[in-house]
């Protein structure tokens, strides 16, 4: 939960509410400039999480190719990702605009500020999809393509409109299609499936429900406000951090897995080795802290959530750069 001071009780009315007492409404903005509306468009995308899909993508077209894949697929393969990635997160936004106007975290987007309409949102979403299936289908290869559509489809469908709102297990099951860019970016040097790239979907699958339920637990108030049945809004926080623990263990052993299965050399495994024992040390730290307390400010959940960015990137990146260290 946010601590904004004083200034909290005004700022949690209800939109109608500062209406009617003359107060500003600090979730719209009025008049809309052009910088304004391409920023909020922009903003939609959500591009920290396009940027943390690449970052899955790119390290694993280079483990294909055994070193350095043509850049005119790299570029294609990443444009067409990134325009999937922006439009499951555009209409993501537009589904869920109705609790975004009410947690603190998500006020701030287009939607809620009333910059861009639903409606405009939705075209933009769609525009973005059919863009994206047609760059990697034309540029890349159908399976990417397929691949990449489905990845939308599951986290539209699935996950925003099916899993959030009803279930604890939502990001567990729903982040599936944050995995698909390991898929992807096999797929698209390699033209088929194989282990190797499983290996990875199933890393990225175990990492998830760390990460996010460690940002989930620094703003549970928020979905418990809304009702959306996060772990942490229905568990308590230590129970949560035993969870967390146990699927980090989980994640660090699968990640063991691609030194057999894809016959890396011993900088792949020993980079893993130590990204997942700094990662377990801080899962289990916060683990220690939310049993000892309840209170955000000794849990201290976004110590963890960091970690996790740092050890996936750190991770994919080791994963690039094996073969070329090797050849």
């Amino acid at each position: 939960m946010s601590h904004a001071g004083p200034h909290a009780a005004a700022s949690d009315r209800q939109p109608s509410e500062r209406r009617a007492s003359g107060e500003h409404d600090p979730g719209t903005q009025e008049p809309k400039t052009w910088r304004d509306v391409v920023g909020a468009y922009v903003g939609l995308t959500k591009p920290r999480v396009i940027e943390l899909l690449l970052l899955t993508t790119v390290p694993v077209m280079f483990f294909a190719a055994r070193g350095i894949p043509a850049l005119g697929l790299v570029a294609a393969t990443v444009v067409g990702g990134a325009l999937s990635a922006g439009s499951a997160s555009t209409y993501n936004c537009v589904y869920d605009r109705d609790i975004d106007e009410q947690m603190r975290r998500t006020r701030r987007r287009a939607l809620p500020r009333h910059i861009v309409s639903p409606r405009s949102a939705l075209v933009f979403a769609t525009v973005l999809a059919v863009l994206s299936t047609v760059v990697l289908a034309v540029w890349v290869n159908y399976l990417s393509a397929a691949l990449s559509l489905g990845a939308n489809a599951f986290y539209v469908l699935v996950y925003t409109i099916l899993l959030k709102r009803r279930t604890t297990q939502n990001i567990v099951w729903g982040g599936l299609a944050g995995c698909f860019p390991a898929l992807i970016g096999w797929t698209a040097v390699t033209g088929e499936l194989a282990w190797t790239p499983v290996v990875l979907f199933l890393v990225v699958f175990f990492w998830t429900p760390p990460h996010t339920w460690a940002l989930a637990l620094r703003y549970r108030e928020d979905y418990r406000n809304v009702d959306v049945p996060m772990l942490p809004v229905v568990r308590p926080a230590g129970e949560v951090g035993r969870q967390i623990v146990v699927y980090s263990w989980v994640m660090v052993a699968t990640s063991l897995l691609l030194w057999p299965v894809a016959g890396t050399s011993l900088v792949y495994p020993a980079a893993a080795v130590v990204l997942g024992a700094v990662f377990l040390v801080e899962a289990h730290r916060m683990w220690a802290r939310a049993k000892r307390s309840d209170q955000l400010a000794e849990i201290n959940p976004m110590r963890l959530f960091h970690t996790s960015n740092l050890y996936l990137s750190l991770l994919f990146v080791a994963v690039a750069l094996d073969p070329l260290l090797v050849h």
